[in-house]
Formats: structure tokens, C-alpha cells, sequence
């Protein structure tokens, strides 16, 4: 069974606005910016708001997943920790540790368990190894040592694959990686250069595009790269203001400029679409200080304000002639706009066009296969793409060499024998301590 996507999934989301304030999101709705130790009076309030949620959403389903962030390891956060063994202890989950084995992973499992308290101990019952490559049984007497330090079962060695792309957290997708996709065995691919902006977000934008056939995709900072390109994605970003005035101090905002008047096309989504405009309003204090006005790259005929509240939808419309769906969540709101209509959507026009420049709040377009062939045959007429695909269908494919390689690399009934069981396993795990006074 396939669920839609539901806030309940992520009640709670810190998204990083600058490089020491983040907005909180409670239940897909913005309820206020934070620092660190504004987050601290708040944490009792949202872990509330965490395990009701869980709860609600065990009396739906046998089995809830709950994926931990950052390390269960930090321990000078641990007094606050809502994401990791904070919500176990909450909930009493039984807690299985997953190491890469490029970070030093037997020291780093071992240390890992020798840190928590000892509440937090018993909820941990196993490991596992991810991205291995190489002959197992050379690890094996590691994997051993450790199961005699940490007195814990190591319950899978996952190997590494290597053609897997799923989707990433948002602050290491775009982190020096190309998303090569399958264009990179022809002789003369499109090229596409998507901007890795410093706070980028929504980064599945892109990702559609890497499973083009006749499309290779690289996420890039370098002037050079978004000049030669083909096609050259802004994407969206956390704040849009700073990531704007990053363009400028990185060149590539001259580079936009002489592209678009050269007739390059460019795609600009969200908060990229808002950098294409001639300017970007804070009336209300959003991303600065209230009242500021700052100019845009002007590429496309485009006002935008950052509105009080935040735009959070499921959208549909048409582009192209062809069906097209995605969401908005964006504070900018289009004030005026004097270019053709980049689609048509449930209010009516939507985003901005203007020859081979396009823009709009719509996230997710380039993954409906119609659009994004739609797009691309308009945009590089006579070019090879390669026979369509389904976004949706390679996603579900790397989905399902996840899932092969867990029942080949794993023991899968004992993953799941705490999860399924009555039984209190938490009375039963020991508790270590690897370093004595």
C-alpha cells in the first residue's frame, strides 16, 4: 500500500532560514522562527505534539518507522533531543543504530552505545553496517570484537550501491554531487547545471530530470559550469535574500544575465523564481529586517513580497497542454507580473515565462512525465531524449533494490522480532559502559 504524503509523517520540521535561526514548521504550518536556546524552552511543547501524533498513527499501522536525525551520539543535546533517543525514550521504541562504514563505523557504534544513559541503552538492540564494499568476511572479526564490546548483534552488512539516488536531506544533496543519470553513455547529452544554492530545499526538482535518458545533471557552484550548460535549474532555497546576494558574490549572477539575454534556458522554482524578478519585498520582517526592499536579477518582469503566512498547497493545473501537479511552500507572493503565465493553475495563471526563461512556486512539475518531456522537447527541438520514463517508476525501482538488498544482506526476522513481539525487550538489553572513572 502506497500513503500519501501527510504532515503527520513530520510533525515537527527545523528549517534552517539563516546560519543561526531556522523556522519552525508545526504540522506543515510555520509557527515561528527559533534559534538554539529559543528551541530549548519549546522542546517539552513539541515532543507533546510528537508522540501524540506517533500515537495516532499506531492505531493505523502494525509497524511505524521513526528515522532518527544527526546522532544519537550528541550527547551535549541530549537533554533536548526530540529526534532521536528523546522520542524513543518517550514512545519506548526499540532503537536499531545504522553506521557508514566510511566514518570509522565499528568505533563509531561502539562509542555510540557507550555515551547514551542507561535508559537509552536498553532500547537498542542491534546494528547495522550500510555502503560496504569489499569481501565480508574480512569485516567479520571486527563485526564480532563488537558485538563482545557493546554486547550487541550486528543484523545486516549492507552493501554499497552505487547507482541509488533517493531522496536526500536537503543540506547534503546538493553538497558536490552530480546526478549523472543515464545520459552520461551518449555522445552528446543535454546538458543541465542545477545551482546548489547554500540553503537549497526541495531539491526532488532536480532529481526528476537526472532520470531523463538523454540528460546528465550536475549540481554546481562554479560560473563556468552554469555558462556551458544546456539548461541551467535555480532551485528552491531556505532564504531566498541570502542565497541572492550569494549569486552576486560568486559571479553567478552576471552569468545568469548574459545567458538569459543570450536566449539560454533557465528554470527557476520557488524561491529561484523569486532571484529571477526585479525585486523581493520583506514588509513583514520574513528573511530581514521588516521593511527591507532588495533587488532581483531582473531576468523576468516580476514584483514579489514575502506575505505574513506561508503558502502550503497541493496544486494542480496545466502547462504545455499537458496535466500537470505539484505544491507551493513559499512566503513570496507575486505583487506584480507582467510576463506570459508559465501555467495555468487553480487561481489561474501562475509563474512567469518570457522566451527561453521560465519560472514559478511550483514544486514537483518535472516529476509529471508528460511536462517535463513536454518542456524538454519545446526547449531543444531535433535533440535526443531517449525513449519516456517514469519518474514515479525509477523511483519505486530504487526503492526495490533497497528492498533486495535487505532481505539478501540482513537478518530481517530479527529486525523485526522486537518490533512485532509483546515481549518488553527493553528489560533484557544490557548496558555498557567502555570507559571506567
Amino acid at each position: 500500500m502506497r500513503l500519501a504524503p501527510s504532515t503527520r509523517f513530520n510533525p515537527v520540521l527545523l528549517k534552517p532560514g539563516t546560519d543561526r535561526r531556522s523556522h519552525l514548521i508545526l504540522h506543515g504550518r510555520p509557527v515561528g522562527d527559533v534559534g538554539a536556546r529559543d528551541y530549548v524552552t519549546r522542546r517539552q511543547w513539541l515532543l507533546d505534539e510528537v508522540t501524540a501524533t506517533l500515537a495516532g498513527l499506531r492505531t493505523e499501522f502494525d509497524v511505524v518507522l521513526c528515522e532518527g536525525a544527526g546522532s544519537p551520539a550528541e550527547i551535549n543535546l541530549r537533554a533536548t533531543d526530540i529526534a532521536n533517543m528523546g522520542l524513543a525514550r518517550a514512545a519506548g521504541l526499540p532503537t536499531l543504530i545504522v553506521g557508514d562504514i566510511d566514518r570509522g563505523v565499528l568505533a563509531h557504534l561502539a562509542g555510540t552505545v557507550a555515551v547514551m544513559p542507561p535508559e537509552d541503552q536498553r532500547l537498542v538492540y542491534g546494528f547495522l553496517v550500510n555502503r560496504f564494499r569489499g569481501d565480508r568476511s574480512i569485516l567479520e572479526p571486527g563485526l564480532a570484537q563488537l558485538e563482545q564490546i557493546a554486547r550487541r548483534p550486528t543484523l545486516g552488512v549492507l552493501p554499497h550501491l552505487a547507482d541509488l539516488w533517493l531522496d536526500a536531506e536537503d543540506s547534503l544533496a546538493a553538497l558536490g554531487t552530480d546526478l549523472v543519470g543515464r545520459g552520461a553513455t551518449r555522445p552528446e547529452p543535454i546538458r543541465v547545471a542545477a545551482i546548489a544554492l547554500p540553503r537549497v530545499s526541495n531539491t526532488t526538482d532536480v532529481e526528476a530530470l537526472a532520470c531523463e535518458p538523454g540528460l546528465t545533471v550536475r549540481w554546481t557552484t562554479r560560473a563556468a559550469d552554469v555558462a556551458a550548460a544546456d539548461l541551467v535549474v535555480l532551485p528552491g532555497t531556505r532564504s531566498t535574500v541570502d542565497d541572492l546576494a550569494w549569486l552576486r558574490e560568486r559571479g553567478l549572477a552576471d552569468v545568469l544575465d548574459r545567458r538569459a539575454r543570450a536566449g539560454g534556458p533557465i528554470v527557476g522554482i520557488c524561491g529561484g523564481y523569486q532571484m529571477l524578478g526585479r525585486s523581493i519585498a520583506d514588509p513583514h520582517g520574513v528573511e530581514a529586517a521588516a521593511g527591507t526592499r532588495v533587488d532581483g536579477l531582473g531576468i523576468l518582469d516580476v514584483d514579489v513580497a514575502f506575505g505574513r503566512d506561508k503558502c502550503v498547497r497541493n496544486v494542480a493545473g496545466t502547462a504545455l497542454d499537458v496535466a500537470v501537479t505539484g505544491y507551493e511552500i513559499h512566503h513570496g507572493i507575486v505583487d506584480r507580473n507582467a510576463e506570459s503565465p508559465a501555467l495555468q493553475g487553480p487561481d489561474g495563471p501562475e509563474g512567469a515565462a518570457r522566451g527561453s526563461v521560465l519560472g514559478t512556486h511550483w514544486h514537483g512539475m518535472f516529476g509529471a512525465d508528460g511536462f517535463r518531456r513536454a518542456y524538454l522537447t519545446r526547449t531543444f527541438p531535433g535533440r535526443d531524449l531517449g525513449a519516456p520514463v517514469s519518474y514515479d517508476g525509477a523511483r519505486l525501482a530504487q526503492l526495490d533494490a533497497v528492498a533486495d538488498a535487505l532481505e539478501e544482506h540482513c537478518d530481517v526476522d530479527a529486525i523485526l522480532k522486537p518490533l512485532l513481539s509483546p515481549i518488553a525487550f527493553s528489560a533484557i538489553l544490557p548496558t555498557i559502559r567502555i570507559i571506567s572513572d
